[in-house]
């Protein structure tokens, strides 16, 4: 199969065929892939003996700061970065063809939530708008640029007015996706209490060090008693990623159906997957046709044997000698 048949076999997926199909794209990117195959063969993997999705071993993320992890060769139409926290660098996300990320990003989204285009999308990005090439910028920009809601905008830093927006639209019942990275949120809701009745609160993460950090069960209390909400919502996504994971209401993320989510001990990545207990997270994200689907992150979390998950924090790099070695 070549990259337009993954393409379409990515997004009309059932979960019955995830690991044939995971199976599949593994061969193609451990040859087509440049970095990817060179990771592998300094790792003396043996292809043919890689039998099933357990055994495939998953690039560390950090190779995505160093190198230009494409598969194929081509030209890019845009390079997404992250905005590099610990300052330790730039993870850079070539992107081949950006329908194949609005596709992606737009399906992960409709899972969970429903039509993007019947929200209004008010997002309260400051810590991204202020750098370029940010994924979840464009991401954003696509929902409100397609919304049926004229009032959908960024707010950079003018809370007045969205506080305004958000007062007028409960009062008009609409539905609305109020978008906001951590410490923004905590900002906006303690400047601003307010009744948020039709209002699906949507936390993004990040502190970016503009405030103490705190559990995500500390922030979401903090949230929902001062807006007024039964329930925060969640978008797990990076840089590296086309696809998004979502958390309803509970802070389990529940991945789109072309992703799976599975821990793996900290100083043995090529572990078999661990489940129900802390541990770092791997990612499979088979729309991640063009780099690689196959990511060791440098999260950690817990995973449920249905894939769902929750996200606990940042390995910490001094616990990290087994990738650092592979690194």
């Amino acid at each position: 199969m070549d990259l337009a048949g993954f393409r379409e076999a990515v997004f009309s997926l059932d979960k019955q065929h995830f690991d044939a199909l995971a199976m599949e794209i593994f061969r193609f990117q451990a040859q087509n892939c440049a970095v990817y195959k060179q990771y592998l063969q300094h790792l003396k993997t043996d292809i043919t003996k890689i039998l099933t999705v357990d055994d495939i071993p998953y690039l560390p993320i950090a190779f995505f700061k160093d190198f230009e992890v494409k598969t194929g060769n081509f030209d890019q139409q845009m390079v997404f970065e992250s905005s590099s926290t610990t300052g330790v660098g730039v993870s850079r996300h070539y992107i081949r063809d950006v329908t194949l990320y609005e596709r992606a990003f737009t399906g992960s989204f409709e899972t969970h939530f429903g039509d993007a285009r019947q929200y209004c999308h008010l997002a309260l990005l400051p810590s991204y708008l202020e750098r370029q090439h940010s994924s979840l910028v464009y991401q954003v920009a696509h929902f409100i640029r397609n919304s049926e809601f004229r009032q959908s905008s960024f707010f950079l830093h003018d809370m007045d007015r969205l506080h305004d927006v958000l007062r007028r639209n409960e009062n008009e019942r609409i539905p609305t996706i109020l978008w906001g990275v951590t410490y923004a949120l905590l900002d906006f809701a303690e400047k601003y209490p307010m009744q948020l009745e039709h209002t699906v609160v949507m936390e993004t993460g990040g502190m970016k060090g503009r405030r103490k950090e705190i559990t995500r069960e500390e922030l979401h209390d903090i949230l929902k008693s001062r807006l007024h909400v039964t329930k925060v919502a969640g978008e797990y996504g990076m840089t590296e990623l086309m696809s998004q994971a979502y958390a309803v209401s509970d802070g389990r993320y529940k991945p789109s159906l072309w992703m799976r989510v599975t821990g793996r001990e900290i100083n043995d990545p090529l572990g078999r997957p661990v489940f129900d207990r802390h541990a770092a997270l791997n990612i499979i994200d088979l729309a991640n046709l063009d780099s690689c689907c196959f990511i060791a992150t440098s999260d950690l979390g817990k995973v449920n044997r249905d894939y769902t998950f929750s996200v606990l924090g940042r390995v910490d790099f001094s616990d990290m000698r087994g990738c650092n070695l592979l690194v």
